[in-house]
């Protein structure tokens, strides 16, 4: 096993780069991302940062090789994911998938329809080490390692994720799957993903993240970058239920060109505090992007989540569904930015979004920017936040179903229009997290 320290310095990232037998740009890269992430202030929006960067661990190995055999993972390591959904040996639902566990990906299986079609689906690492042009090619330009702080943080000490591509006219009949897991204490988790779907060519991508909960806080610090080629179309699904404990920091960013599509699906459930907002910058003319996103706040948690669309092509369009639910002093807010450019004409953007507050401790707020800079173009903007409907909530119960059950389907329907773009068991699973999270304890 391979774990440093405590805090970060020079020579840990060399000895990550050196561990990882990586060419010298990427070291490079790692030490002038140090540079500006030493340099940079925390984001001037949003919830307050309440962490010690000092206090966590930024690299730990398990030692073992990746392996395509899931019986070749160790017990309690394979026992920890078929806790949280993975099933124990059935091999067609397991090609497609990738897991990481700490800072390494353990295993990695291939579809057979993949090779047969030539699609790239590796962890980042590997994909680094097999495809050095293209990765270099993309990596690190859609978002710059002096983008954020945490962005600049994970450009110094990335490890894991994945890395796909899917070369021209190729369309793919199942979803790629990858799983993150923390499991140890004051752990920081920095995956790295680049996605590229190339010309007139389609994917759906699957991620789910869960975390064990400790005294102490831990950190995931994640960067994505998407490239959607002419006429292409990538579907981007998350579930995160990060334990309380978590600060869930991530920059997501997709370009797309001419006609392509890029569509988000968010569930945000769990994390001590979360800011993420997925962005799709619509290059060319016809380019479509949405965002689908939920937010389930509980407790102290706060949920500060929403999207960014960025028109710069003609006749582009994009949307963004933003539903949340507070409850028990939780605070599930929208943060979001449309701009539509000057050259961006005949464009349109449509903002909704949604709050069920389930009590009187619990707040939500909207932070929208929509700018419009052309006259031929529009957006539309609705927010709306409301409490449970008691007529609703009577009408159920006179028909004999309990308080628990009734508000448990009127929260299930207002989510309704997330969980109808989810595949059938990511939506039970979904369910059941909601089940636990947001019903459980729920008085009107």
């Amino acid at each position: 096993m391979v774990e440093f320290g405590k805090g970060l310095n020079e020579e840990k990232i060399k000895l990550i780069s050196e561990i990882k037998k990586e060419p010298k740009w990427m070291l490079d890269y790692r030490l002038d991302s140090y540079k500006k992430f030493k340099n940079s202030n925390e984001p001037c929006f949003g919830p307050k940062i309440k962490l010690n960067l000092n206090d966590i661990r930024y690299y730990k190995s398990i030692n073992k090789e990746l392996t395509n055999d899931w019986n070749k993972i160790d017990n309690s390591i394979r026992k920890t994911f078929i806790d949280i959904g993975i099933p124990k040996a059935e091999q067609d639902y397991l090609a497609g998938v990738h897991v990481q566990y700490e800072s390494e990906a353990l295993y990695h299986n291939m579809l057979k329809e993949l090779n047969e079609k030539k699609v790239i689906f590796l962890d980042t690492d590997t994909a680094l080490k097999k495809y050095p042009q293209i990765f270099k090619k993309y990596f690190g330009t859609l978002v710059k390692n002096d983008d954020n702080k945490y962005a600049s943080l994970n450009g110094c000490v990335w490890s894991g994720g994945t890395f796909i591509y899917v070369p021209p006219h190729t369309k793919l009949d199942r979803p790629l799957q990858s799983y993150f897991r923390i499991n140890s204490k004051d752990m920081g988790q920095f995956e790295r993903t680049l996605i590229i779907v190339d010309e007139d060519s389609s994917l759906h991508y699957i991620e789910g993240c869960t975390a064990p909960t400790y005294s102490s806080d831990s950190l995931h610090a994640a960067v994505v970058e998407i490239f959607v080629g002419k006429c292409a179309k990538c579907r981007y699904t998350t579930i995160q239920n990060w334990s309380n404990d978590v600060y869930n920091l991530v920059t997501k960013r997709a370009i797309v060109e001419e006609s392509g599509v890029m569509e988000w699906i968010d569930g945000n459930i769990g994390s001590k505090v979360t800011m993420k907002y997925p962005a799709c910058v619509l290059k060319g003319d016809y380019a479509k992007g949405s965002c689908i996103t939920i937010a389930v706040a509980t407790g102290n948690q706060v949920q500060d989540t929403g999207a960014k669309m960025i028109h710069l092509g003609k006749h582009t369009k994009s949307n963004i569904l933003s539903k949340s639910i507070a409850r028990r002093g939780g605070n599930a807010s929208y943060r979001g930015l449309v701009k539509i450019t000057k050259d961006a004409t005949d464009s349109y953007a449509n903002v909704k979004c949604d709050t069920i507050l389930l009590d009187e401790k619990s707040k939500s707020d909207t932070f929208p920017t929509n700018a419009c800079y052309n006259a031929s173009s529009f957006i539309e903007h609705e927010a709306t936040i409301s409490k449970i409907d008691p007529n609703l909530l009577f009408y159920l119960m006179s028909r004999g179903i309990s308080e628990e059950k009734a508000t448990e389907l009127l929260i299930i329907g207002f989510l309704e229009a997330f969980r109808e773009e989810l595949p059938l068991e990511y939506a039970v699973e979904l369910n059941q997290l909601l089940k636990g999270e947001t019903i459980k304890e729920c008085k009107i």
